[in-house]
């Protein structure tokens, strides 16, 4: 614990009242009614989600590979890691699998977890995994009908780059890289 660090009982909030206000393909709506462990009575929207996994494939050249597609909530195409909304019943690294085929035509020997996150703790349910994906052979890619990706490959320079320039914008994109530059890379190197 850091020496400012106050520590706070591991209590969780106290749900009175949940209501379901919409259900879509990807996320839903949810309003509690809730006590929060602070003793404080309040409501809270939540945006529902299933998780997602985001997958960092790395060639075997140390090149990663990566998708451009748009994105029509940030109005813009971008460059970023495979990534997808788990399907129900699905563990991360059978997701992993199946977006990396779909998105780009890879397979991979192995998946490791590397992170876990909630991108937007404040009203985002989602619980987003990423994985490490080694070992790669190319295939055909199997995208989603409306799913229309570029696949390419960088090398960390090049990815060092796209991020400082701010051409590449996303988020979970960048936490992850930054994240396997300075903690897993070097450890990646050795095993191989």
């Amino acid at each position: 614990m850091g020496e400012n660090e106050v520590k706070q009982p591991n209590k969780k909030a106290k749900i009175l009242k949940s209501e379901v206000i919409f259900e879509g393909k990807s996320f839903g709506v949810r309003r509690d009614e809730l006590i929060e462990p602070t003793g404080v009575r309040t409501m809270r929207e939540v945006v529902t989600h299933p998780g997602s996994v985001v997958v960092l494939p790395v060639l075997p050249d140390g090149k990663i590979v990566l998708v451009r597609q748009y994105r029509h909530a940030a109005g813009q195409y971008m460059w970023e890691l495979v990534a997808g909304r788990m399907e129900k019943g699905e563990n991360p690294k059978k997701g992993a699998e199946r977006e990396l085929i779909e998105e780009t035509g890879y397979r991979a020997k192995r998946f490791t977890v590397f992170l876990d996150v909630f991108p937007t703790p404040g009203f985002l349910q989602e619980r987003m995994y990423l994985l490490l994906a080694e070992g790669l052979t190319k295939g055909q890619a199997q995208p989603e009908e409306d799913e229309k990706l570029i696949v390419a490959t960088y090398s960390k320079r090049q990815l060092e780059e796209m991020i400082r320039s701010r051409k590449m914008r996303d988020a979970k994109s960048i936490a992850g890289l930054l994240f396997y530059f300075r903690f897993l890379e070097k450890r990646r190197k050795r095993r191989n």
